[in-house]
């Protein structure tokens, strides 16, 4: 058998192959600090909405199977839940929790599903990907502040009220570059109308050049993260998120009677290495900054190992 014809090795290479470059790149210093959020707006803000807007402009709602997002979710956010409790509840514990939960769906997960699953993985992907911030991001915020709002009252601060800060949350995971167009995609579509070809390409030539961009950051931002620090908790992140997330997917898909194709796409999207969005949160909240900068480089570097793992077990189980 000629391993290098494998899709699964097919698949992974250029994957792979690309964030090495954009690693090599970032320690040379060709890109630098400035230009890189430069890229990166570019990506988050003209690229990924294009690509996602085009895909789902042709999904019609009553084809789409949502049985394998309640299995996602459930595994998701009962392993987030043990992972607080399991330390405790607090700012930190909530941050370093998502970080064992929340996949690079987009920068990574897009480009990779495309390449081994076509056109129909995508589409399971990206119905994830349409609810996947807007649960997790919105669950962490919710949790986050009522712990802020713990150790405040705690402190004798007065704080808003619960409701507020939901309904806050809310608002900021819904209008965001990546849950929107794949909403407004889908609204698209179920009215029957074509994308005019001078709309169309435009669109397809901006898509396309999202997966190679894409995971050039991952490299580059890959080159500009310590990895020394806190390295037991980050070995704990990069385990959750790499091997238990998918595990227990794959425990819950089975449970919901999901089988084939979807049930591929859930289980390799939980085994992705986890999001960048976790680092903000824990800027945003002054905690565990160093462990989640950690943990998103070695669990994109275990990744390598950990995703081929995973995909290989899943195209024999199926």
């Amino acid at each position: 058998m000629n391993l290098a014809a494998h899709p699964v090795v097919a698949s992974l290479t250029p994957v792979f192959l690309l964030i090495a470059t954009g690693f090599l790149a970032g320690r040379l210093h060709w890109i630098r600090d400035e230009a890189v959020k430069d890229l990166s707006n570019l990506v988050f803000l003209l690229l990924i909405p294009a690509l996602l807007f085009r895909t789902m402009s042709a999904v019609h709602v009553e084809t789409l199977d949502l049985r394998p997002l309640a299995a996602y979710f459930l595994a998701a956010l009962g392993l987030l839940g043990a992972s607080i409790a399991w330390r405790g509840f607090n700012r930190r514990s909530v941050v370093l929790a998502l970080g064992g939960v929340f996949s690079n769906l987009v920068m990574i997960g897009i480009t990779l599903v495309e390449l081994a699953y076509g056109k129909e993985g995508l589409v399971t992907l990206l119905t994830l990907v349409s609810i996947h911030a807007l649960t997790l991001l919105t669950t962490a915020t919710v949790v986050l502040e009522l712990a802020v709002a713990r150790e405040n009252r705690a402190n004798g601060q007065a704080q808003p009220h619960v409701l507020a800060t939901t309904w806050s949350a809310f608002k900021s995971a819904l209008i965001h570059p990546i849950p929107l167009p794949i909403l407004c995609g889908l609204l698209f579509a179920q009215t029957g109308w074509v994308l005019p070809v001078v709309v169309d390409k435009p669109l397809q030539l901006l898509g396309n050049a999202f997966g190679p961009l894409a995971l050039v950051l991952v490299g580059v931002t890959m080159a500009r993260t310590p990895l020394g620090g806190e390295i037991r908790t980050t070995l704990w992140i990069t385990a959750s998120k790499n091997l238990v997330l998918p595990l227990l997917v794959g425990l819950s898909a089975w449970a919901f009677g999901i089988s084939g194709l979807p049930l591929t796409v859930m289980v390799v999207a939980a085994a992705l290495p986890m999001g960048a969005n976790v680092f903000l949160f824990a800027q945003r909240y002054e905690v565990a900054q160093e462990a989640t900068t950690a943990g998103m480089g070695l669990s994109t570097a275990m990744a390598l190992f950990t995703l081929s793992l995973v995909m290989l077990l899943m195209s024999w189980w199926n």
